[in-house]
């Protein structure tokens, strides 16, 4: 990453004011099939970016969006951020949340080599464990290469014998040969005093990985509000 095109400090010192971080990047190939930049001028590289932790929190939480009372309100700002990021770069701004069809974010973290799916179906990224998301990506005219941290993370869920993040989940989400949402939706609803719904998904706080980058109480708080609203939409 550290190259003529897109230092990694100059990315850092962009994302900075946001509380953004880059997570992962990865060049582009013909057989990606992204639709060129303005001018025609090909996709060469993406930027993977999001919080890590709770970085970007401080941030939204004092933004329009955060106090405007309208739906969506952390997509919204994502929006604003990564289109104004993206014409700094001379590129296109991509989000998990326009579709369908939807941008094949998870397939993009895996080729950085920087983060794998984890036994709770959450993507686990080698520095911030299950405590990150992806909130756009920047699509740019040269290929960045991949962050150089060295081999591809290999996900400790495999060397994890106990697996604590399946004996936490108090409706036994996990258990199956897939992630129940439906058990986890029904009873954050029937009683928001729960650890799960005033601390976070309590097998996502039972991870060793990452424990250091937990989220802020009131990060927790809007993101399980916004869980527990999908339920009623349908």
């Amino acid at each position: 990453m550290d190259n003529e095109a897109y230092p990694r400090g100059r990315i850092n010192r962009l994302l900075q004011p946001f509380g953004l971080v880059l997570l992962g990047s990865l060049p582009v190939k013909d057989r990606d099939g992204m639709a060129d930049l303005d001018d025609a001028v090909p996709v060469r590289g993406l930027l993977l970016i999001g919080n890590g932790g709770s970085s970007l929190w401080p941030v939204f939480s004092r933004s329009a969006e955060f106090a405007d009372g309208r739906p969506d309100p952390l997509d919204r700002w994502s929006a604003r951020v990564g289109t104004e990021l993206a014409a700094t770069l001379g590129g296109r701004a991509i989000f998990p949340f326009e579709g369908p069809p939807f941008a094949p974010f998870l397939g993009w973290a895996e080729r950085t080599g920087t983060a794998v799916s984890s036994r709770l179906s959450l993507f686990m990224h080698r520095h911030y464990g299950l405590w990150h998301a992806y909130r756009f990506a920047l699509a740019v005219p040269e290929s960045p290469g991949r962050l150089p941290d060295g081999a591809d993370f290999e996900s400790p869920c495999l060397q994890c014998v106990d697996q604590p993040c399946l004996a936490a989940c108090p409706v036994s989400a996990f258990s199956g040969p897939s992630y129940r949402p439906d058990l986890c939706l029904d009873y954050l609803a029937r009683d928001d005093k729960s650890a799960c719904r005033q601390l976070g998904c309590a097998s996502r706080r039972a991870c060793p990985v990452g424990k250091a980058f937990t989220y802020l109480p009131g990060q927790v708080k809007f993101h399980m509000d916004a869980f527990v609203k999908s339920r009623f939409r349908g």
